[in-house]
């Protein structure tokens, strides 16, 4: 019966069933060419067979699990050349396994747990419900909310994991009050993550780019580079564009009307997710959440340039540059759980036993992520092994040096398509950056900028759109939002943006000058905004129209 009710014309679970079956047609195939006619797929384009796949079906069913899981498999197969107890060795020693054992790994995933705790003291305690009540008699309406959002994640640089978790917990209660739904938080929360970090000279993410700079002065490359950066800036300029302008298009628009009927998470009921709190709740002080988050970012601070070496003589910049993010982020945050508790304790806003009732609340709250996140990195694991990397790294390695002044717009599209296959910025800055400094370092400098530049921004904009983007998960949980409705409410925005810094990056490749790319970039951008605005108010004034000739 079951069966029956997923082939049934009209049905929601049709199209699911439907893609699950393609999918599982295409591998027997798959398995043929490969298995039976050894046909080649390391190496090559089959490499981002697994990715995908499980982008495409999470697209297209919005089922998240079922999709990365389908990914992960037919990268195991592939692997294993589709042998069966190959491909279960793939799967899950060598996979799923291999990915939780990772230090790395093991330390983002307690941090997220670290963090869902502290969400659920600050909660249990009444700091949220308060801060959301004295922001609303200081932070007024809607473009206000967005606006002091944005603001918060421009001034949490330090970490991308760190900011999108941080400005969630804070601003929610905020957003929340003006009814700003949950998908537009995840974009502002996304929005000032990745792109403020790729900009920011003491940051994670400038320690990684610099590194991978051989032969030249990384930070002083990546300092360079900023100014055409002109995806990440676009996205800065974005966000308060749309806040003044109040433009909203694409899915974005369904949720914002949406959350304006009391309907935040546009599933159509008023009834807002709140992580289970908001019942026991007690009336508390603006302290009880200001006071978690200092004690969180000094204490991630810390952590991270603990971990650089800053206790042993290193300056702080160096410190940055040679810390460990995922053990100095789950030191930090660990010091400031305790502290957290401590100071519940000493107000008396919880009681001993509420704060150990939040850890294991904190940690079910993170569980969707971290489920995500798992599969996720798997996946990037299994299309690393069939070399999607070499693959990709080839293709730009034979065409760099012809391309010149072209050259910086298609490292971006090429840097797109990577980031959004594989789900990550830095395994993208890893390939393409090496091969842009071998290819210009001895031709022409300021054309390496720019191209590092492009590497830089189409790495972002790849993670920004990817459904399997560690980032864009973490932005999800930080706004409590569903993970797909993320992706596909921020996809239309970070594509606009993409096309315009597309053409920036064209202007940039012949001019070689940032200003008059950049003034042509955020002209461009405003005038398709207006546009797009005018396109909006005219579908509504139709409506409109529509809807009183049906009255009459």
């Amino acid at each position: 019966m079951k069966i029956l009710e997923c082939i049934k014309p009209g049905s929601p679970k049709r199209l699911t069933f439907l893609a699950q079956i393609a999918v599982v047609i295409f591998l027997v195939w798959l398995g043929y060419a490969v298995g039976i006619n050894h046909m080649p797929v390391k190496n090559t384009i089959w490499a981002l067979t697994p990715p995908i796949i499980a982008i495409s079906l999470a697209l297209m069913t919005k089922e998240v699990y079922s999709s990365l899981f389908l990914g992960v498999l037919t990268g195991a197969l592939l692997n294993a050349d589709f042998h069966p107890v190959g491909g279960l060795n793939q799967l899950f020693p060598n996979g799923i396994m291999a990915v939780l054992s990772d230090k790395w790994n093991v330390g983002i995933l307690v941090f997220l747990v670290v963090l869902g705790a502290m969400v659920q003291l600050m909660n249990r305690a009444g700091g949220s419900t308060a801060f959301g009540a004295w922001a609303a008699n200081r932070i007024k309406g809607r473009a206000g909310a967005q606006l002091s959002t944005m603001l918060l994640g421009c001034l949490i640089f330090i970490d991308d994991y760190f900011n999108c978790l941080t400005v969630g917990s804070v601003m929610r209660p905020v957003t929340d009050k003006h009814k700003i739904s949950r998908a537009k938080l995840a974009y502002l929360i996304d929005s000032t993550a990745a792109p403020i970090c790729i900009i920011a000279p003491i940051s994670s993410w400038a320690a990684a780019v610099s590194g991978f700079v051989k032969g030249e002065n990384g930070m002083s490359i990546f300092v360079q580079s900023i100014p055409f950066n002109f995806y990440a800036l676009l996205t800065l300029l974005m966000m308060v564009f749309i806040i003044f302008m109040k433009i909203d298009f694409g899915p974005m628009l369904k949720h914002e009307q949406n959350a304006l009927h009391g309907d935040l998470m546009t599933a159509g009921t008023s009834k807002l997710s709140d992580g289970g709190n908001q019942n026991t709740a007690k009336a508390g002080r603006v302290s009880d959440l200001i006071v978690p988050v200092v004690f969180l970012i000094i204490g991630c601070v810390i952590g991270m340039i603990y971990t650089g070496g800053f206790f042993d003589g290193k300056s702080f910049v160096e410190a940055f540059a040679a810390s460990d993010a995922s053990v100095g982020l789950v030191m930090g945050s660990s010091v400031a759980l305790v502290m957290t508790i401590v100071y519940y304790l000493m107000h008396q806003s919880l009681s001993f036993s509420e704060c150990m009732d939040c850890l294991p609340e904190g940690f079910k709250q993170m569980v969707p992520a971290m489920l995500i996140l798992a599969f996720a990195w798997t996946l990037k694991s299994m299309t690393d092994s069939l070399g999607a990397s070499t693959y990709v790294g080839s293709l730009m390695a034979g065409s760099a040096g012809g391309l010149m002044a072209f050259l910086p717009a298609i490292i971006f599209v090429v840097a797109i398509g990577l980031a959004f296959a594989s789900g990550t910025s830095w395994g993208t800055f890893g390939i393409l950056i090496p091969i842009v400094v071998s290819s210009l370092q001895d031709i022409d400098m300021q054309l390496m900028i720019i191209s590092i530049s492009a590497c830089m921004a189409g790495a972002v904009c790849g993670d920004h759109c990817s459904p399997i983007s560690d980032t864009t998960i973490m932005s999800s949980a930080g706004a409590q939002c569903n993970h797909l409705n993320h992706v596909t409410t921020q996809m239309p925005y970070a594509l606009l943006v993409a096309l315009v810094a597309f053409f920036t990056f064209l202007v940039a490749g012949f001019t070689k000058s940032a200003w008059i790319s950049l003034v042509f970039g955020i002209v461009a951008l405003f005038f398709l905004l207006l546009l797009i605005r005018h396109r909006m108010s005219f579908i509504n004034k139709d409506n409109y129209t529509e809807n009183n000739s049906n009255n009459e």
